[in-house]
């Protein structure tokens, strides 16, 4: 469903095009949110503001090119928009991890470029919007994707497995699966228009209602070599440091995901407090004492709690940008990337994710409270009620998918031990 679209290419242009989308978003996101329709809307507004196309890596690897923005500046776009709507933050999130695909499985001679034009390049020389997976899928879901020879060489596609973002949406699908009598897998690319593709969207979600998720069963769907796009070996240890960095850019991604939500309702409840009218008749008075009560903005116990929700908004937003500082120094390192940095990268989008995602719900929870009672901020903003618990359901379901307890060993086995973590491939 790619759309002509006009590229921003500079900084204070791409700035203001990221605002102006959130601000867009942010307008009728309670409304898009209780109707929970297939994303066509959010995909064209991404599409026209050209962020699809824009947002390809910068050159962190030989043979590189593409519009010249980095993982900062993803991320900052995917936090922004998150603010607004949690649920285009992760589309657009899973879409930048998936268009770097070929650059982290080319290896240093970029030799899969011979068969296949650069993913990145290519999605942003057609506008196309990318939803999958480079990782089996979660143990106990069942076979998986696998893949046979086909009789004219190449490979012939089947199996089913549940993605999380924009496949009921997206241009091309990128998905690993696994060649028959082999462990490795191959990541390829699908055209989800061709008719053995059969996507089936995801039903009564508790949050992320808007992200396209879904479930896509493949039967016997050519794919022709040229769209092979690599190989991940069966054995993590073989696995070039520059490569194992895929997982950790969606990772720190879906970080900055879970942040923007924080951040939208923190402001958002912010806006509805300062709204709240005078009293009729002048202030309250304690009953007591007959001494005039606080203004809602003077109250001392909601100056408190505002105190307390900011400050862990800004750790969180502080530990989430170190890491992003750190991966955006590995991927320009490229294939000179020892196998210590990546540990020691991994090590802080681990820490980004255990601080980040408690102190999400934690904030979107207490928000709840805080504006339980007050008028909307906008019309159709809603109060405390359903126009607020979006973030709470959002952040819930985007957050539940990592376990801080996993994380949080492999923090201190590494600190204590030196140990590194498994390239756990998934989120």
């Amino acid at each position: 469903m790619s759309t002509q679209q006009t590229t921003p290419r500079d900084d204070t242009l791409w700035r203001r095009v990221v605002r102006e989308l959130a601000d867009d978003l942010a307008v009728d996101a309670h409304a898009r949110d209780r109707a929970g329709k297939t994303p066509f809307d959010e995909v064209e507004r991404l599409q026209e503001a050209g962020l699809p196309a824009f947002l390809t890596a910068s050159d962190p690897s030989p043979g590189g090119g593409g519009h010249g923005a980095d993982l900062r500046t993803a991320c900052s776009a995917v936090r922004e928009l998150s603010a607004a709507d949690g649920s285009v933050g992760e589309l657009l999130a899973h879409h930048y991890a998936l268009s770097w695909t070929s650059r982290f499985l080319a290896g240093p001679s970029g030799r899969a470029a011979e068969t296949f034009p650069r993913l990145d390049a290519r999605t942003a020389a057609e506008g196309w919007l990318l939803a999958g997976a480079t990782e089996p899928g979660p143990a106990g879901t069942g076979p998986g994707l696998t893949l046979t020879r086909a009789d004219r060489g190449g490979w012939l596609l089947d199996g089913r497995r549940a993605f999380d973002s924009a496949v009921t949406v997206a241009d091309r699908l990128v998905v690993a699966a696994r060649p028959a009598g082999t462990g490795d897998l191959l990541v390829v690319l699908v055209d989800p228009a061709h008719p053995g593709v059969f996507a089936e969207a995801a039903a009564d979600r508790v949050g992320q209602r808007l992200t396209g998720a879904g479930t896509v069963a493949f039967d016997h769907v050519p794919v022709p070599r040229a769209r092979v796009l690599g190989t991940l070996p069966a054995d993590e240890h073989s696995v070039a440091p520059f490569t194992a960095l895929a997982p950790l850019v969606l990772r720190l991604l879906l970080v900055h995901v879970a942040l923007g939500i924080a951040e939208g309702a923190l402001a958002e409840a912010r806006d509805v407090n300062r709204a709240v009218p005078p009293e009729p008749g002048g202030a309250p008075r304690d009953a007591a004492t007959a001494d005039p009560l606080p203004e809602r903005g003077d109250d001392p116990y909601l100056l408190l709690s505002y105190g307390e929700l900011a400050t862990a908004a800004h750790t969180a937003a502080a530990v989430a940008e170190r890491a992003t500082d750190a991966l955006t120094r590995g991927l320009r390192a490229g294939w000179t990337l020892g196998y210590e940095d990546r540990a020691d990268l991994a090590v802080l989008v681990a820490a980004a994710e255990t601080v980040t995602g408690p102190a999400a719900v934690r904030l979107t929870t207490r928000i709840l409270e805080l504006v339980e009672g007050a008028p909307p901020a906008a019309p159709g903003a809603g109060g405390g009620g359903p126009g607020f618990d979006r973030f709470w359901r959002n952040a819930r379901a985007l957050t539940a998918r990592t376990r801080p307890s996993h994380r949080l060993r492999d923090i201190g086995d590494h600190y204590l031990n030196g140990t590194h973590a498994r390239l756990a491939r998934s989120a």
